[in-house]
C-alpha cells in the first residue's frame, strides 16, 4: 500500500507542479500584456508623447486659422466695398486708376529714372 500511496502523492505533486507552471505562465502572459499596454500608453500613436505633438500641431493650426480668417475678413470687406448697388467711391477710383492707368488732368506723372548700366 505504501507504494500506491507514494504513487498517488507523486502524481498529486506532478499535477500541482503542472498547475503551478500553468499559473506562472498565465501570470507571465498577463504581465507581458500589461507592460505592452503601458508602453503603448506612453509611446504609442495615441500615447503621452504623441499627445504633446498633437497639442503643438493644434496650436499651429489655430494660428493658421486665425490668419486665414483675418484674410477672409479683409477680402469680404473689399468685396462689400465693390458692391455695384452700394460701391465705395474711393475704392472704385483706386481700382480704376490702378487697373486702367487713369490719371486726372491736373496730375503730373514723373517717370522712373532709368538705371545706369555700365559695361
Amino acid at each position: 500500500m505504501n507504494i500506491g500511496k507514494q504513487a498517488l502523492v507523486t502524481q498529486g505533486m506532478v499535477k500541482q507542479h503542472k498547475a503551478a507552471r500553468r499559473e506562472r505562465l498565465t501570470q507571465g502572459l498577463a504581465l507581458a500584456a500589461l507592460l505592452l499596454m503601458g508602453g503603448m500608453a506612453i509611446a504609442g500613436p495615441s500615447g503621452i508623447f504623441a499627445w504633446s505633438d498633437a497639442s503643438s500641431a493644434l496650436s499651429q493650426r489655430e494660428e493658421r486659422i486665425a490668419k486665414l480668417q483675418a484674410q477672409r475678413d479683409d477680402l469680404k470687406q473689399r468685396v462689400d466695398a465693390l458692391d455695384p448697388d452700394n460701391a465705395d467711391p474711393d475704392m472704385v477710383v483706386e481700382m480704376m486708376r490702378r487697373n486702367l492707368n487713369v490719371v486726372h488732368p491736373d496730375e503730373v506723372i514723373l517717370p522712373k529714372p532709368k538705371a545706369d548700366t555700365q559695361d
